[in-house]
């Protein structure tokens, strides 16, 4: 059994159910679980490794609850920047016709690598793209790259059935049998629903009844709930378009539709849930469905704010996501978690989340949301999720007073120093341990530019991006 010891944290925020910050006191990890959490525990026996925490403060690993990492390498390109949901989505899907395994393994490098260097140590991802005619272990790709970094993975085979909207390309539309077998091979592959995995699958069809068949709806809730703690997620409540498109083709508001077929429950999450109304809140709520909250996201393509703060006086269970790295051009948590405690003092003044409510958010509400009861708080016998915050810098002096407050208010990436996955380090001094950072740069730089090359002979204005 490997033991570690994190001696003489500034602070530990440990986000229990007694929201207690401990100063200057340690932590032992036994392999890959915390076994305690008290002062001087250098004296407890021998140790393999003592990580030096003074100056810093222990907090649990961020929860990302919403991603789609294949997009990281779709980012910034002109022809998407400055558009509403739904012409942004038909000036991207034509590119990703093109996607390859190593595209995704590239983006999900990318991605993960980010989110491990901002304090992330486990993801959600959400892939619904499947060019035809091409290798469909996409997902298998982006398992490899969660592997090759060490985060926790929550990855969701997503899929389209249908391409009766504007930004619908039929080279997306999969085969529903085809769809329903590869998602119970991937879960018969790779989920593990035991405490501490690093590993559990998820199903996602990619956005209710817009762009996916009634059936394949049906029938993934199913094969879902055949297997222990295999969740259900998709995207609703986006936009006022999405609702007011949802009237016209079923009759109903999105979350009336969802409820129909039966989508609605603690294994089911969804992204954004902007356009809300008052009883749809409290539908939410009263089900135990989850949201994954997407700040900038719903900010760089207008489509509103999540209406957080009554969410949670509901008791609704929601958590914190980066979304698309397109849609965001980041996937940064650092930088999501000051968005969200911004736009909420912005948007509900006095009746916003506080510093430590968003934390919360950020991890052990993002972890229930996924549903996982061994991470997002550091207490003996939860998982060896752990992010050290260096607040002892230049950029931080004369801040260094409620420990919260910095990491919301004043933290960003810089405040990273080491973070640990299941035990082990995975960023050091900023650093991720695991790849060589500049090597894998340079892979994903050419990998984006000879996907968004051959994509340029069908999309317009694309090519002024490739000098």
């Amino acid at each position: 059994m490997k033991r570690l010891l994190i001696k003489n944290a500034d602070w530990i925020i440990t986000m229990n159910s007694k929201k207690e910050r401990l100063k200057n006191t340690d932590i032992i990890i036994e392999d890959n679980v915390i076994s305690k959490i008290g002062k001087n525990l250098d004296k407890d026996g021998v140790f393999d490794e003592i990580i030096d925490a003074t100056g810093m403060i222990a907090l649990p690993g961020f929860v990302n609850t919403h991603h789609h990492c294949f997009q990281s390498l779709v980012r910034n390109i002109t022809v998407a920047n400055g558009l509403h949901l739904e012409p942004w989505l038909v000036a991207v899907y034509d590119i990703f016709q093109d996607l390859t395994p190593e595209a995704v393994e590239a983006g999900a490098t990318v991605a993960l690598g980010e989110l491990l260097k901002t304090g992330c140590t486990t993801s959600q991802d959400h892939h619904y793209a499947f060019p035809n005619n091409r290798d469909e272990y996409l997902i298998d790709a982006e398992i490899k790259s969660a592997r090759k970094l060490g985060i926790r993975f929550h990855p969701t085979r997503g899929s389209i059935t249908k391409d009766d909207l504007p930004h619908s390309q039929k080279t997306l539309v999969g085969d529903e049998d085809d769809i329903l077998t590869d998602s119970e091979r991937l879960i018969k592959t790779y989920h593990d629903s035991n405490r501490y995995s690093m590993l559990r699958m998820g199903l996602a069809p990619c956005w209710h009844g817009f762009d996916t068949t009634e059936r394949l709806m049906n029938e993934t809730l199913q094969l879902a709930r055949k297997y222990e703690g295999v969740y259900c997620h998709t995207h609703l409540g986006e936009s006022k378009a999405e609702a007011a498109l949802c009237i016209e083709k079923f009759g109903c508001r999105p979350i009336e539709y969802v409820r129909r077929l039966g989508w609605l429950g603690k294994d089911i999450y969804f992204a954004h849930g902007v356009q809300f109304n008052d009883e749809e809140v409290k539908v939410i709520a009263e089900t135990g469905t989850g949201i994954a909250h997407c700040p900038n996201s719903n900010m760089y393509l207008n489509s509103g704010v999540c209406r957080v703060p009554d969410l949670l006086e509901a008791g609704a269970n929601i958590g914190l996501a980066v979304d698309g790295s397109a849609s965001n051009n980041s996937s940064n948590m650092m930088t999501e978690i000051r968005t969200a405690y911004l736009v909420h003092r912005l948007t509900y003044g006095n009746k916003a989340p506080t510093a430590e409510q968003i934390l919360e958010i950020a991890t052990f509400r993002g972890a229930k949301v996924l549903g996982r009861d061994d991470i997002g708080r550091l207490a003996p016998n939860m998982a060896a999720d752990i992010v050290l915050m260096n607040w002892k810098q230049l950029q931080y002096a004369g801040g260094c007073n409620d420990p919260v407050a910095s990491i919301v208010m004043s933290g960003d990436s810089r405040m990273v120093d080491t973070v640990l996955v299941n035990g082990k380090v995975v960023v050091k001094k900023g650093n991720l341990t695991t790849i060589d950072e500049q090597k894998e740069t340079e892979w994903v730089n050419r990998v984006g530019k000879n996907m968004l090359r051959r994509a340029s002979a069908r999309v317009k204005g694309l090519d002024q991006d490739l000098d």
